[in-house]
């Protein structure tokens, strides 16, 4: 559960990686010029930077002068930064880089990170030369100087100007250097697998982060840390003390996309961090100089970020000249102005939820990405108004009405042990595909059924009937991505499949797809088993692939079934999928908190999705269940409207409720008395 409580959440992330081949560096820097136009764009934090990624410094090293950048007009740059900032009561944590330096991969090769042939492992291998991304390895006297390094920053800046450290690029680069060898032999990891490699490299970070948590611990006690590695998952729980707090960084035009955040939101909020939201200024991705994103885009993203708990980060680059950019904190100033005015709504609320979806994240490593399961089925969640969290096994199902089990989930004996308890305590479960698979022929006494393999047909058909399907007209509906035979032991069977004519392979094939259907039932596609539904097709990487409603409607008529009264739902003949909506509550304030969240998202463009625009709407339905609680008065609070009670009824513990207009992004506060 996330409670936002930290004052400083309007923060720039001010990247300044600088090559060495500009000159004048900072020659146009002013401090109070800075921190002016800083407090005018309504920032309350900014991190500025000790080093980047070419491997130069920005401030006056008393133990690595040779460092500073070759062309800094100004070598007290950081200080100065600092200094006026701190007049102005703007926290600046202080940033250094941590695998990727330049000036020591080029100085230092004996630092480089190997492959088993002996070349530098690159963190990005797809981007070409030039480039600062040689990964250096910890186990060299790089880590040495690291820790050199982080006690002259302390030792030059002076411990009353440290608020804090952000240490970047923490990914797990499977060495295999001599040194690497040696201490995995010593740990019992085969370095000739590089899975174990990885999984090395994660004890060898893990080890780090505590050096360096214990450092700043023992030399500046409060101030904060953090450790970024572009993501934050099931693997950062290890070493989750080290972490004062949590940044999720996720810029939209970069590899992340729109997907990443809520994911990587919804599991990290239960972590027991503070969690900041990190998005950038820039239409693309970090260096994108002279951009600017459209204002909507970084409204919907600052906006999304104070719906699920989060604070607010806008990453931003700073001109080799030292002078911010105009036209970006006019920009910043306009979203953060918002925010600062809904933080008497936004601050020390948590978030509700009934409901959570099981992630398959165990690891992460280079190579990794999103679940296309879990992708779809956040997705569909969302679109249908869910409120619920992403969780992984080991966490606490009880907060939980129903747990969600999407395509993957792999059976272990604890799982099942817990799941089995949580069934038998009155949860519910909806499971799909291959979750929670035997891997043999044993009934599967969660479903109730046993699993006889993959389905013979690439595509085949599902028959809606009066419960699941209750919305579509009763003949076959194509499922797009191969299922699973499965026979029902003891489970009821609540729809079923129709086989196709034939596989499209060797002489087979009709038309230009698929083969149509024959007419002739085939396997249960879902069934149900006491509170239990299983769907025998991988509902949400089809709906990830190909979106088709009737997919996402078969899923909600089992929700129905199983969780009918649900705390958030859409109500009507007007709902608008992609409205995102999201409950929070407020003891202070003895209030529920509807955040309503709408900007259209395009594909106007190959490399990236855009928001440029932002449409109204109108008399849009929700019911919200408020249990026994009096409604005192219900008020938009973003246009200030207090809603005539003409527009919304309370009965059987639901409020139902047509809410005026929501322009972009509007939060319902529902009093109670």
């Amino acid at each position: 559960m996330t409670t936002i409580q930290k004052p400083h959440d309007r923060q720039i992330h001010l990247d300044f990686h600088t090559s060495p081949y500009i000159d004048n560096v900072a020659a146009d820097f002013d401090a109070e010029a800075f921190a002016d136009r800083l407090e005018k764009a309504h920032i309350n934090s900014i991190t500025c930077f000790a080093r980047d990624h070419h491997g130069y410094l920005f401030y006056p090293s008393k133990r690595h002068p040779e460092l500073i950048h070759p062309h800094l007009k100004d070598h007290n740059l950081l200080i100065e930064q600092i200094d006026a900032c701190h007049k102005r009561g703007i926290r600046v944590p202080v940033y250094t880089t941590v695998e990727w330096d330049e000036y020591s991969a080029l100085n230092h090769p004996e630092w480089l990170a190997l492959d088993p042939d002996g070349n530098p492992i690159s963190g990005q291998p797809m981007v070409p030369k030039p480039n600062f991304y040689d990964s250096l390895c910890l186990n060299s006297n790089y880590r040495e100087y690291l820790l050199d390094h982080i006690n002259d920053i302390i030792d030059t800046l002076g411990p009353d100007r440290i608020d804090g450290l952000f240490l970047d690029i923490f990914f797990l680069v499977p060495c295999d250097c001599p040194r690497c060898q040696v201490q995995m032999k010593r740990h019992g990891f085969d370095h000739t697998d590089i899975r174990q490699r990885e999984a090395y490299c994660a004890v060898l970070l893990d080890e780090f982060k505590r050096e360096t948590r214990d450092l700043l611990a023992r030399r500046v006690p409060g101030a904060t840390i953090f450790f970024n590695g572009s993501h934050i998952g099931p693997s950062n729980k290890a070493s989750l003390d080290t972490y004062s707090h949590l940044e999720i960084e996720s810029l939209p035009g970069g590899t992340w996309g729109y997907d990443n955040f809520p994911i990587v939101m919804k599991y990290v909020r239960n972590l027991g961090k503070h969690v900041i939201g990190m998005t950038g200024k820039f239409h693309t991705y970090w260096g994108d100089f002279h951009s600017l994103k459209n204002i909507n885009a970084l409204e919907y993203e600052c906006f999304q970020m104070l719906t699920m708990g989060a604070g607010c980060s806008i990453g931003d680059q700073l001109h080799p000249s030292g002078k911010l950019s105009d036209a970006a904190y006019d920009l910043i100033g306009k979203v953060y102005g918002q925010v600062e005015a809904l933080e008497p709504v936004t601050q020390g609320t948590e978030d509700m939820v009934d409901i959570a979806v099981m992630t398959p994240e165990r690891e992460w490593n280079m190579e990794s990405h999103l679940s296309e399961s879990l992708i779809g089925a956040n997705r569909m969640l969302t679109e249908l108004g869910c409120q619920f969290d992403i969780i992984d096994p080991d966490m606490d199902f009880g907060r939980y009405r129903l747990i969600v089990l999407p395509d993957e989930i792999v059976a272990t004996e604890e799982l099942k042990t817990k799941l089995d308890a949580y069934v038998k305590a009155g949860g519910k479960v909806i499971g799909t595909y291959m979750s929670m698979d035997n891997g043999g022929d044993a009934v599967n006494e969660l479903y109730g059924t046993s699993m006889l393999g993959e389905s013979y047909w690439d595509r085949d058909f599902i028959m809606p009937n009066d419960v699941i399907g209750k919305a579509f007209p009763k003949e076959e509906l194509v499922m797009y991505e191969r299922g699973a035979r499965v026979q029902p032991v003891d489970a009821e069977v609540l729809l079923d499949s129709v086989q196709p004519y034939f596989n499209r392979e060797g002489k087979t094939f009709c038309s230009h797809q698929h083969a149509p259907s024959t007419g002739v039932t085939g396997f249960p596609a879902a069934v149900r088993h006491g509170d239990v539904v299983y769907f025998s097709h991988p509902l949400f990487r089809i709906y990830r692939d190909y979106a088709p409603l009737w997919v996402k409607d078969i899923f909600a008529d089992a929700l129905d079934l199983l969780l009918p009264d649900r705390l958030v739902e859409k109500v009507g003949d007007r709902q608008v999928s992609s409205l995102e909506l999201q409950l929070r509550k407020s003891e202070e304030r003895n209030s529920l908190l509807l955040h309503c969240l709408y900007y259209p998202c395009k594909k106007q463009a190959v490399n990236l999705y855009t928001i440029d625009e932002k449409v109204p709407l109108y008399d849009q339905q929700v019911r919200v269940k408020v249990g026994d609680a009096q409604v005192a008065s219900v008020t938009a609070v973003r246009s200030g409207e207090i809603i005539d009670p003409s527009r919304y009824e309370v009965a059987d513990g639901y409020l139902t409720l047509s809410i005026p207009k929501i322009d972009g992004y509007e939060v319902v506060e529902i009093s109670l008395k």
